[in-house]
Order: structure tokens, then C-alpha cells, then sequence
């Protein structure tokens, strides 16, 4: 055990848990932010040594509010908390899809950041990583690539808003650059979890997809900031 502590959002499950364990393996004492207590607590009887239970829905205040009065140091802050309610076309989607999905994997992630900022900012070396997506790259969206067949406009609610999370992992790391912080965002690929049916039928294994979260997570103070990369380590087109 060091003395670092890290906080996953949406940890109780899938490729957040895998990340937690990961991240506890390597010393550190994790939150498993979960909205659910019992599942929360279930994850950290799963991940054992060094992780604890953090009640957080990245979709509540007073909840992220909560937690935050909880944390008074934090080194590293894994926004993995996200959803995907359908794979429908812009044109299908109805508006209340849009409005559900940006309230958690936009405004949650801006909401729990802003919230921790502080006591990430005690930290010697604070690290953010945000949890996207391969199909949220408007290159790969528009030209061959490696993991996807591109041209289509399916999940349009997840993909725009992994989108606007990868802006946000920019500007997030030009403003805090200056005070040693190492922003960045992850393409996990298509892995067996419930995100969608498309992911739940896929073969991915989401353990492979956090260990490129936990790369992120521990980047020295020379690593990149303001990127995009795959679960592998090489750079994702914006």
C-alpha cells in the first residue's frame, strides 16, 4: 500500500470495477464510486484489499457533494461512469435520450471533477482520466480506422456525447497544465459489458480495456496531457 488514492466512478460493475482492482493491485487505496450502496459494497468485497465504498450518482449534487466532503486528498480521478440508452440515429433519438445520456457522461463528469478539484489539487501529481470512446472520433466516423466500420450513424446520443467529453478532456487539460495535472481520455474498445446490447453481445474482454485506464491513471510527470488513446497505449484522431 502507498499512499496515493484514486476515485472510479460507476465502479461497481464492468470495465470500472476491472479498473479499480487494477488500480488497488498496484497499492493504491480506491473509491469505488457507485450509486447503489450494496452494489458498491459487493465491488469492494469483490476488488478487496485497499478499496472502500463511495456512494456517488454523477447525476445528483448533492450526491457528488457528498462524496467530495468525504475526500480530502485524491490523486486520481477515473470518470467512468457512463450510459447508453439505445443505439438509435440522430433522427430516431428523441430529445429526452440526448438529454439523459449529456446529464451523465457530460454534466457528470464536469459536476464530480469541479467537485474533487481541491482535493485533487493536493496532490503532487494529479491525474484525470476520462472513459470515451473509439466512436466518438470524428475521424474514425468519417474514414477507415481500426475498429470500427465507419459511415454509420448509429448510438448518435453516447457517440455526441463522448464527443463533447473529448473537448472537455482538452480544455480541462489546458487549464490545469500549469498546475501539474495530466488530463486525458480513453478509447476502451468494444468490450462484454451492459452498456448496450451491441457491447453485451461483443467479445471484449474489459479487464484488457482498464489496464490502459490504469496506464493513464499512473502517467509520469513527463506522460502526455490533453490526448486520446486506445486501450493499447497508441494515439485515437480526435
Amino acid at each position: 500500500m502507498n499512499d496515493r488514492t484514486a476515485l472510479v466512478t460507476g465502479a461497481n460493475k464492468g470495465i470500472g470495477k476491472h479498473i479499480a482492482r487494477l488500480l488497488a493491485d498496484e497499492g493504491l487505496t480506491v473509491l469505488v464510486g457507485a450509486r447503489d450502496p450494496e452494489r458498491g459494497e459487493r465491488a469492494v468485497e469483490e476488488i478487496g484489499s485497499g478499496a472502500r465504498a463511495l456512494v456517488l450518482d454523477v447525476t445528483d449534487l448533492d450526491s457528488i457533494a457528498q462524496a467530495a466532503a468525504q475526500v480530502v486528498r485524491l490523486d486520481v480521478l477515473v470518470n467512468n461512469a457512463g450510459i447508453s440508452p439505445s443505439l438509435a440515429p440522430p433522427a430516431e433519438a428523441g430529445i429526452e435520450e440526448f438529454r439523459r445520456t449529456y446529464e451523465t457522461n457530460v454534466f457528470g463528469v464536469v459536476a464530480v471533477t469541479n467537485a474533487f478539484l481541491p482535493a485533487l489539487r493536493r496532490s503532487p501529481h494529479p491525474r484525470v482520466v476520462n472513459v470515451s470512446s473509439g466512436t466518438a472520433s470524428l475521424t474514425w466516423s468519417t474514414s477507415p480506422n481500426p475498429q470500427f466500420t465507419p459511415g454509420g450513424g448509429a448510438a448518435a446520443a453516447y457517440r455526441s456525447s463522448k464527443a463533447a467529453l473529448n473537448a472537455l478532456t482538452v480544455l480541462y487539460a489546458q487549464t490545469l497544465a500549469e498546475e501539474g495535472f495530466k488530463v486525458n481520455a480513453l478509447a476502451p474498445g468494444l468490450r462484454a459489458t451492459d452498456l448496450n446490447p451491441r457491447a453485451a453481445s461483443a467479445g471484449g474482454d474489459p479487464a484488457e480495456a482498464a489496464e490502459g485506464a490504469v496506464r493513464l491513471a499512473l502517467l509520469p510527470d513527463d506522460g502526455p496531457t490533453g490526448g486520446f488513446f486506445s486501450w493499447d497505449g497508441t494515439p485515437v484522431p480526435w
